[in-house]
């Protein structure tokens, strides 16, 4: 069954959702200086809620430095490297953490794919950029021969056809759940139950 995860949960509110909805993953921008960013402190707090309710943390860095991201790695289940991250800081990450490694790619060619393929990663993620919330062109994914989140413009209409075309480990979804700006529960539930039918 694919798996899966809401990502850039910044509150109270968007934990106690996700508490009730029961997705795979929950994920947590912690680099600074995005729109959705969380602060060391308020992740914290945000990550004990979850704690040992078998809902996996996962924590969002881009190119962020190692001492940084370690001191918030004990927090996390998993971690996901959303920059431009090479394959020795992934080893480090891993190295220094013990936590399984989620690496993210920008997909524009069927290269961008194949680099994917060779990732040491433990898993990667398939997107359009960073929070861009639009789709990069599917067909080129068609052929991949290892698990991955796929993300980049999905949303409750349309992520049961990209289950059904793809069958990805997991999907990934942030933008779409929001309403001006905010995690919208309504929404949040929409997309889970989509990937659910699909069982």
């Amino acid at each position: 069954m694919t798996r899966v995860k809401l990502c850039g949960l910044r509150s109270e509110a968007d934990v106690r959702a996700v508490l009730e909805l029961r997705p795979d993953y929950a994920g947590f921008i912690l680099s600074s200086g995005f729109r959705r960013s969380v602060g060391a402190a308020e992740f914290r707090m945000l990550s004990a809620m979850l704690e040992g309710s078998g809902i996996a943390r996962v924590g969002v860095f881009v190119n962020e430095p190692l001492t940084s991201l370690a001191a918030l790695a004990e927090f996390t289940d998993f971690l996901q490297l959303h920059g431009s991250e090479d394959d020795e800081y992934i080893l480090k990450v891993r190295g220094l953490t013990g936590k399984p490694v989620i690496k993210a790619f920008t997909v524009k060619s069927a290269g961008d794919v194949t680099e994917a393929e060779r990732s040491p990663a433990d898993f990667v993620l398939l997107d359009s950029g960073t929070g861009t919330g639009s789709a990069f062109d599917h067909s080129l994914i068609c052929g991949i021969r290892r698990d991955y989140f796929l993300a980049g413009g999905l949303a409750p209409e349309n992520v049961g056809n990209a289950i059904d075309r793809f069958e990805p480990f997991a999907v990934d979804a942030s933008s779409s759940l929001e309403t001006d700006g905010i995690k919208d529960k309504a929404k949040m539930a929409a997309f889970t139950n989509a990937v659910r039918r699909k069982g």
